[in-house]
């Protein structure tokens, strides 16, 4: 997933060669039922649940029995579902730093959140400190972190270089192992899109939080939804945009 590279390291006017560690990023090829659906910009782990989780996540199956067979040959993963004849959208050309190809969403057409899960201001905090603690992030500063919990703590942690990527991951863990996705929350070492937002939506995954910033339309969308947007959740400190009553301890 890294490896080292020479490089030349500036120090105060001083100039010395190194090695330096850097992260792969590979393209990896998607076919559904004999059609190229997806190019995306991964790193080279966990292909089979990022697959999992992005058909999940762009509905394409709506669970995970819905896959007849998937195979794998290096950066080439090639699935058949059990209806051959479903109709799949255009190719997407998905790059690491963006995750999505969508500038408008229409919150009519997106699903609504349903769950009472609420998590407190303590577990997230918890959440954040176990997901930046990735080793692989300190050791490269080139990869995003997600982290799927519940209150009863860790479901999984994923690395990718994109950070709409390690969700897939985490979603496609989830719905391997059959985790009630309604009682979890994301834990994101990057910024909360309106892309991360649709694919919470579609999971059913309740609150999302970041150690960094969110956008506007996240934030617009997801307030029309019902999903949590926690920002900036650094220390004992964080941001709540939406839908405060999912986080205990609230009182309007």
């Amino acid at each position: 997933m890294y490896r080292e590279i020479p490089c030349i390291k500036v120090d105060s006017g001083k100039f010395t060669t190194t090695r330096h560690v850097v992260v792969d990023e590979v393209p990896l090829s998607l076919t559904v039922n004999g059609r190229n659906v997806m190019t995306a910009m991964v790193s080279p782990t966990s292909l089979e649940d990022f697959t999992r989780g992005f058909l999940f996540t762009e509905q394409i199956i709506k669970s995970i029995d819905e896959i007849e067979s998937m195979k794998v040959e290096k950066t080439a993963v090639s699935v058949m579902t059990k209806n051959p004849f479903k109709i799949v959208g255009p190719k997407k050309i998905i790059l690491s730093g963006c995750g999505g190809s969508s500038s408008f969403l229409d919150t009519k057409r997106l699903p609504q959140i349903t769950s009472s899960f609420t998590v407190s201001p303590e577990l997230i905090i918890q959440a954040v400190k176990l997901v930046m603690d990735s080793e692989l992030h300190q050791l490269t500063g080139g990869v995003h972190v997600v982290g799927l919990m519940n209150q009863g703590g860790k479901v999984c942690i994923v690395e990718d270089i994109g950070r709409h990527n390690a969700l897939d991951k985490a979603i496609g863990i989830a719905i391997r192992n059959h985790v009630d996705l309604s009682n979890t929350y994301v834990v994101s070492s990057g910024r909360i899109s309106s892309e991360m937002v649709r694919k919470c939506l579609v999971a059913n995954i309740p609150v999302i939080v970041s150690r960094g910033a969110t956008t506007s339309l996240a934030v617009e969308v997801a307030g029309k939804t019902g999903l949590c947007i926690v920002g900036f959740a650094r220390g004992k400190k964080m941001n709540i945009y939406t839908n405060p009553e999912r986080i205990e301890g609230y009182l309007p």
